[in-house]
């Protein structure tokens, strides 16, 4: 094997599994180890520049960093990454005076965003100090989109999604609320120097079943029944409450009608269990308040009587396997199950609707009816039109709809500079050595062996009584410092000098999880299995570094490493240091203009 080039900026980036598994690459370990300093509002700036929303995605995010921790690679558990940025927004002190200040001379540019949701919002915020004029255009009269329409308030306090929202609006940003853009030729006209779409998946999906027409007045779209219950239309729901769908969706449909009135809510889904769409702990949330989950039944018949709902016929389905491992739902031959109700929640997915686009405005389409959208650009085929969030690939979660914005973001600058926006700048690293002593380092190494702590939770009766009572708590100081030590400090790496090396084997012999060797070279696959440890994780890669004395080489295996400081602490020549990298993604501010820059 070739040695490791550790200057590329994605080497020691897909080492630290959290940040490169985040949609907006926050710098995890680094925020948490502020917050275990007790340093809360500069972890929530960090967070802030990256992420956009720590207050709300530490209570809403779908959290794609913690099946990437590698805490799961030594016990089941992954740091509670995300219940750790709420706990930065809980306990900063006022940030207005770090955050960006409006631009004091405009640049000329005005820009048009379409929907007021996450993506459009990291787009203005990312170009309104630079002194472009970002006009934020949404149908409802606040900011927020989907975060303030369809997240029940029992998740997320509406004052969070105000602060954040303000935080963005004060740079200068105009929002016009209760403006719906019908006609994308008539904005284009305007003279926009860039239009940006972010309006969302704002269509719930229908079922087309027996009886849907006749009981119409009892079954109800699930997004758009919350955006009603959040913004005070419907109060109140039958006793009886039947939620089809197995989402994310659906799981707030059916907590927010227990706490409307619905006495026996049950949510019905076609697939199994395991294979619902919704976040794990979402369904743990919804059984814990009561609320039973019935899987591999399909909906067959809405019943109903003088144009009133009475229940639901389902038909029992297995699950099947063909030889390729795709999944048939097949009936199992058993009696339909009808369920009386006197309500139904539809959760069964959402689409995007784009009646306002005119087929002839310069969009393509593709054969779903979706905009041609290219991924690292987030530009349609409309030179001077970029869309982000669930309008361009359809429903996703905030995380991502912020990393589109900040990549649409990105292009808007580089298009109205009269850039190249293929042309991504590097990332900005900066590599600090840990080491303040012979055998100190200016970070906790002591890898905790604690198991996750779980979020307090409000008491059920207080919390089923109230929609506007938030359900989680959130971690005091004291748990959040327990948890916080959980974190293995991955983005801290062992890095190794080969001139430096006696190859006395001392860090081999101290490295609790014998991740490192010394062996002869070769192939990768037969150097994997040459190891003290077997490195069987292939999509991990392994460190190799070479020129020693006896012509051997050092490799170590990423996979099962702690990041301890054991070896450093242990050689005697200082072959090893502890050194962090810390990776900033570069969005669209004034580096962006500088054509070139070394990746470390």
């Amino acid at each position: 094997m070739k040695p490791t080039d550790i200057s590329t900026p994605d080497y020691f980036h897909k080492v630290v599994d959290c940040q490169w598994a985040c949609p907006a690459h926050t710098p995890v370990p680094e925020y948490i180890r502020l917050i275990a300093a007790g340093r809360y509002s500069d972890a929530y700036i960090i967070n802030w520049k990256s992420n956009v929303f720590p207050g709300i995605l530490g209570r809403t995010c779908d959290r794609p960093c913690e099946p990437a921790c590698r805490r799961v690679r030594v016990e089941n558990e992954p740091v509670a990454i995300c219940r750790l940025k709420r706990v930065a927004a809980d306990f900063k002190d006022d940030i207005r005076g770090r955050l960006p200040r409006p631009a004091a001379v405009k640049n000329g540019k005005r820009i048009a965003l379409v929907g007021g949701g996450p993506a459009s919002l990291t787009v203005a915020r990312d170009l309104a100090p630079l002194g472009y004029h970002c006009v934020v255009f949404d149908q409802d009269p606040k900011p927020g989109g989907m975060i303030r329409t369809q997240i029940p308030r029992f998740r997320l306090p509406e004052s969070i999604i105000d602060e954040e929202c303000d935080y963005i609006l004060n740079l200068g940003i105009e929002f016009r609320g209760d403006k719906r853009i019908d006609s994308l030729k008539a904005l284009l006209a305007e003279g926009w120097d860039a239009v940006f779409v972010g309006c969302g998946a704002p269509r719930g999906r229908d079922l087309d079943v027996p009886g849907r027409k006749e009981a119409a007045a009892n079954i109800h779209i699930g997004i758009d029944w919350l955006s009603s219950v959040s913004f005070g239309h419907i109060n109140k729901i039958g006793k009886r409450v039947i939620v089809l769908g197995g989402g994310n969706t659906a799981m707030d449909c059916c907590r927010s009608s227990r706490r409307l009135g619905g006495e026996d809510v049950k949510v019905i889904v076609r697939s199994g269990f395991e294979e619902m769409k919704a976040s794990p702990w979402e369904k743990e949330d919804a059984m814990h308040e009561d609320i039973p989950i019935l899987n591999f039944l399909v909906p067959k018949e809405f019943t109903h009587e003088n144009g009133r709902l009475t229940g639901v016929v389902f038909e029992k389905v297995k699950a099947e396997y063909d030889t390729k491992g795709r999944r048939n739902l097949v009936p199992t031959g058993e009696p339909d199950q009808h369920f009386p109700c006197d309500d139904v929640l539809v959760a069964v997915g959402q689409e995007n609707a784009f009646p306002w686009i005119e087929r002839d405005s310069g969009i393509e389409f593709d054969k779903w009816n979706m905009p041609k959208v290219d991924p690292k650009t987030m530009a349609s085929s409309h030179p001077r039109v970029f869309f982000g969030g669930d309008a361009a690939f359809g429903p996703k979660n905030i995380i991502w709809a912020v990393a589109h914005g900040h990549d649409a973001a990105l292009s808007i600058d580089k298009l109205c500079s009269g850039s190249d926006i293929n042309d991504r700048p590097m990332p900005m690293v900066e590599i600090v050595s840990q080491k303040m002593g012979i055998h100190e380092w200016s970070y906790d190494n002591d890898i905790a062996p604690d198991r996750r702590y779980r979020v307090p939770l409000r008491d059920k009766v207080v919390a089923l009584r109230d929609i506007k009572t938030e359900v989680e708590l959130g971690y005091d100081p004291d748990l959040a410092l327990r948890e916080a030590h959980r974190c293995l400090n991955c983005d801290v790496q062992t890095v190794f000098t080969s001139s430096l090396c006696i190859e006395c084997d001392a860090c081999v012999d101290i490295c609790p999880m014998d991740c490192i060797t010394f062996t002869s070279n070769g192939e990768e696959a037969d150097l994997r299995t040459r190891l003290r440890a077997p490195a069987k994780n292939v999509t991990q890669d392994l460190y190799v570094a070479n020129d020693l004395k006896t012509g051997r080489v050092m490799v170590k295996d990423e996979d099962v490493c702690l990041h301890c400081g054991l070896c450093a602490e242990r050689c005697p020549t200082g072959a090893w240091d502890m050194k962090k990298y810390l990776i900033d993604m570069t969005n669209a501010n004034d580096q962006c203009r500088v054509a070139a820059r070394s990746a470390a």
